[in-house]
């Protein structure tokens, strides 16, 4: 049984009224408990701003570019920087959602002005928060407050895979400038589409249960992503 490890910047956290997201935040961090920060959230009302920043200054306050410039000083290749910092960005702003939304049928707005991301000492970033915390949730869903009701699981995928898809494609158009067209905006989405199928695929392994669920909501997503003419599916090979 893995053992839970105590996180300083989640144990230091000031929760002043309990809300539906820190109670799947709860849950989703029991997904990972050596790693408390790989799934789910924080509220940004519950921490400090140190070495935090908001998602949609990241392109136009240059910071992307110093954090592209920077990684190649170390690995020395755009391409692998470029691709690097694309899984990142697609794990913070889809894939921690994702999560939630195949395991609970809810999900946080991951959309331009919501988002905040945390670095560490190097600048890597570890963590995201939400500044409004109100979920989108399932018709059914058992919460009473801080939520919005939508009718159904397609209605719920199609309105993630929009809020994901307006902050990530400033992202993915940034890095496929700075990597000098090395890597393509197609082969991004491609990398969000794998990201919403391995996510689909590991919840139920992890939890042991709703494997149908799961992928039903995975590819709920990806028809949304698809519908919005996002490039999600890997190219097929030819000759």
């Amino acid at each position: 049984m893995t053992t839970a490890v105590a996180d300083p910047l989640i144990d230091g956290m000031t929760i002043r009224r309990m809300l539906p997201l820190h109670e799947s935040c709860n849950r989703l961090r029991q997904l990972a408990p050596d790693s408390p920060r790989v799934h789910g959230v924080a509220v940004m009302g519950d921490v400090s701003r140190r070495r935090w920043w908001a998602l949609d200054s990241v392109t136009t306050s240059g910071r992307l570019a110093e954090m592209f410039e920077a990684a190649v000083a170390d690995l020395g290749d755009r391409r692998a920087v470029a691709q690097q910092l694309a899984a990142t960005f697609t794990h913070a702003v889809l894939g921690r959602a994702v999560t939630l939304f195949v395991l609970e049928g809810r999900v946080w707005d991951t959309g331009p002005g919501n988002l905040w991301m945390h670095v560490d000492s190097e600048g890597t970033i570890d963590w995201t928060a939400v500044v409004d915390p109100t979920l989108r949730v399932l018709a059914d869903d058992s919460a009473m407050t801080d939520v919005v009701r939508l009718p159904n699981e397609p209605a719920l995928a199609t309105w993630t895979a929009h809020r994901c898809h307006r902050s990530l494609e400033p992202i993915f158009d940034c890095l496929h400038e700075l990597s000098r067209g090395s890597v393509t905006r197609a082969a991004m989405w491609q990398m969000v589409g794998s990201a919403v199928i391995i996510t689909a695929t590991q919840v139920p392994v992890l939890t042991g249960s709703g494997e149908m669920t799961c992928m039903r909501r995975g590819q709920a997503v990806l028809d949304a992503l698809i519908g919005f003419g996002l490039p999600v599916r890997a190219l097929r090979r030819t000759g």
